[in-house]
């Protein structure tokens, strides 16, 4: 029984480890000229700015810091716009578990700020009800694109 367990460990470990490479793939990153906070303040003025709804700012680096552990400076930032999410939603109920869209803003090991989010095709494409030439798809890509590119110092 001990060594099915552990063929049984191994396969569940290659079928996910392509999977999680994929995904991988799937994130944008934007390389930021500013810090953390500064970057996220300017998305969320971009994001008002462009008359999108910003739901909530998660500060991942004060959790951290409130349970007594470290964590480079990181925060999401997590934003809509109905005109855009209810289509995907009315195609297929599930893109609700995707949206609103969401935007990391992080610090990695280098030093380096990054805005970092899943390409649209790539998070909502694999829902039944949604098609890839959905006009949302392509507004959502345009969108985040310029937002994360105002947001960055590179301009929109």
């Amino acid at each position: 029984m001990r060594i099915f367990n552990v063929i049984l460990v191994g396969v569940a470990l290659g079928l996910i480890g392509p999977l999680a490479a994929a995904q991988a793939s799937d994130i944008v990153k934007v390389k930021s000229s500013a810090d953390v906070a500064a970057t996220t303040d300017a998305l969320e003025a971009a994001v008002t700015g462009a008359g999108a709804t910003v739901f909530a700012r998660v500060d991942h680096g004060a959790g951290a810091a409130k349970a007594g552990l470290e964590l480079a400076d990181a925060q999401l930032l997590i934003f809509g716009n109905p005109k855009l999410g209810t289509p995907a939603m009315n195609e297929d109920a599930l893109a609700g578990l995707f949206l609103p869209l969401r935007v990391l803003i992080y610090e990695d090991g280098a030093g380096e700020v990054w805005l970092a989010y899943e390409d649209p095709s790539a998070m909502l494409g694999p829902l039944e009800g949604t098609s890839a030439d959905a006009p949302y798809l392509t507004k959502m890509t345009g969108a985040l694109k310029k937002l994360t590119a105002a947001a960055s110092g590179a301009g929109g």
